[in-house]
């Protein structure tokens, strides 16, 4: 798997998981969602993502748009 791949599969999964507790729980983990979805705007103006980062000192291996 490579960082962009890494990147794209982690910020679907907290958004689908987002929508998921604020269905059965409460509406505040819309948030989560909202957050995640500002951090990929604010990536693709700037190339800079957070989580890129972290998977890059985890040594997942360089590759898509974050490589």
């Amino acid at each position: 798997m490579t960082i962009g791949r890494a990147v794209t599969l982690t910020a679907g999964t907290l958004i689908l998981v987002s929508l998921i507790f604020a269905r059965v729980g409460s509406d505040w983990w819309l948030l989560l969602a909202a957050f995640v979805g500002a951090n990929l705007i604010q990536s693709s103006f700037t190339g800079f993502c957070p989580a890129a980062s972290i998977y890059r000192r985890l040594g997942v291996r360089p590759g898509g748009a974050f490589g």
